[in-house]
């Protein structure tokens, strides 16, 4: 694919990526799983449906009204976690889990964004605990995210200050292009998932990535080209192409917490085998 460098007299643009499954083969949240619990962040039996969960996110997803039932059961189970101990799980274990399930054709994407010009923004529903490191190790310019509140204590309150989802992430694109003076007309965006119309139509060159059903339905109802990633690498292999040190990413929005996020999938797991038995 052959990119036109950006002249710096016109207008800045980016390239807008969901995470899961765009860019990243799993779910980023679920596949902290094991490391949470190993955390004490969960029990046995939720590390255990977080791994189902993993295969439900893969084979099927969630639609729009089961990722609403998750947001809210989420947000109460997340109550009183503590905020710094999920981050230093994430750390202690990025590389080990994320490294090895970054499809190198989003690698490559964001490479040659970035060799024309362009800045390359991570969009997640997930949270900044998870998103934003994954977004340095990608050497993505800014990261868009859930984020929840946190207290005095450093533990989230249960309470939801911003939902990175569906329409609001199509908004955050819109209010970067604002501040950031993009042109939306010359920008791009990639996603897997139905529920990232909005954010897909919002530019003039939108993508779907190894798309659901409803999304390659939309796709080729309006000639959005359907790319399949099917490669994963670890970066370190891709060397000397990765030369560059990445750059650290920009928090536009940050986190929902990570554990969080990974008992509403948890929640959505064992809701699926209910009422498939």
């Amino acid at each position: 694919m052959l990119w036109v460098v950006e002249s710096h007299s016109l207008p800045r643009t980016a390239a807008f990526f969901d995470l899961d499954k765009t860019v990243i083969a799993k779910s980023s949240t679920l596949t902290f799983g094991k490391s949470f619990y190993q955390g004490g962040l969960i029990n046995r039996r939720a590390a255990l449906r977080t791994a189902y969960a993993q295969f439900v996110f893969l084979t099927g997803g969630a639609d729009h009204d089961q990722m609403e039932r998750m947001r809210k059961y989420l947000s109460a189970l997340c109550r009183g976690w503590n905020v710094q101990q999920v981050k230093e799980i994430v750390a202690e274990t990025l590389h080990d889990l994320i490294d090895p399930i970054i499809y190198d054709e989003a690698a490559s994407l964001i490479e040659e964004h970035h060799s024309a010009g362009r800045d390359v923004v991570i969009v997640s529903t997930s949270g900044a605990e998870v998103v934003e490191p994954i977004g340095e190790l990608l050497g993505a310019d800014r990261v868009v995210a859930t984020r929840m509140v946190v207290g005095d204590d450093g533990c989230f309150t249960g309470e939801v200050e911003y939902y990175a989802y569906g329409p609001t992430k199509a908004e955050a694109v819109k209010e970067l292009a604002q501040s950031e003076g993009y042109d939306l007309d010359r920008c791009y965006a990639y996603s897997d998932s139905a529920t990232d119309v909005p954010m897909l139509e919002s530019v003039g060159h939108p993508y779907a990535v190894n798309p659901d059903r409803a999304l390659r339905r939309e796709a080729l109802a309006r000639g959005w080209p359907i790319l399949d990633f099917n490669r994963p690498v670890r970066l370190k292999q891709r060397l000397p192409a990765l030369s560059v040190p990445p750059r650290p990413a920009l928090v536009v929005a940050a986190a929902v917490g990570a554990a969080a996020a990974t008992a509403g999938l948890v929640w959505y797991a064992s809701r699926r085998r209910a009422t498939t038995v």
